[in-house]
């Protein structure tokens, strides 16, 4: 019997998608104390500022931001602290070797449940030049007013 993908969404990262080209997309599961994963219930939980890498062959992800579970008492963890991600020995490998190629990095892209257990989606990346940028910000206009456009055409 086929296992329900019940994905609830708590964090996403949408700068990423305008500094970063996408080249390659990965499924982590993250090492999280109790108290850590009750606030992430409750949708405290910021990866703005985070990044990640690769120590050890283990991947590590910093200054990602759990606020501190209001019942935790002295169980909560620092919020800011290396949490481990979980990834299979193949993947870190193939990563490593990607990131040793000059311009990209792995970046984390979203944080959700899945069933009852926390995954975060992280991408290998390259980044983007000004140009790239402005290119895709001329995009997002043409399709904005083609939609515009399109919604006038449809109100007669």
């Amino acid at each position: 019997m086929a296992k329900e993908n019940n994905k609830r969404m708590i964090a996403n990262n949408k700068k990423t998608l305008y500094d970063y080209f996408i080249e390659d997309r990965y499924e982590a599961g993250i090492s999280l104390a109790g108290t850590e994963v009750k606030s992430l219930r409750m949708g405290k939980c910021s990866i703005k500022e985070a990044f990640i890498r690769i120590e050890r062959g283990e991947v590590f992800i910093y200054h990602m931001h759990i606020s501190p579970y209001e019942k935790g008492n002295i169980f909560n963890k620092d919020p800011l602290r290396p949490r481990k991600l979980l990834l299979h020995r193949q993947e870190i490998r193939k990563l490593s070797g990607q990131i040793a190629q000059k311009g990209y990095t792995i970046v984390p892209l979203n944080v959700y449940f899945k069933g009852s257990l926390v995954k975060m989606e992280i991408g290998l990346a390259k980044g983007k030049k000004l140009y790239d940028k402005r290119q895709d910000i001329a995009k997002k206009d043409q399709r904005r007013e083609a939609e515009k456009q399109f919604k006038v055409k449809n109100l007669y």
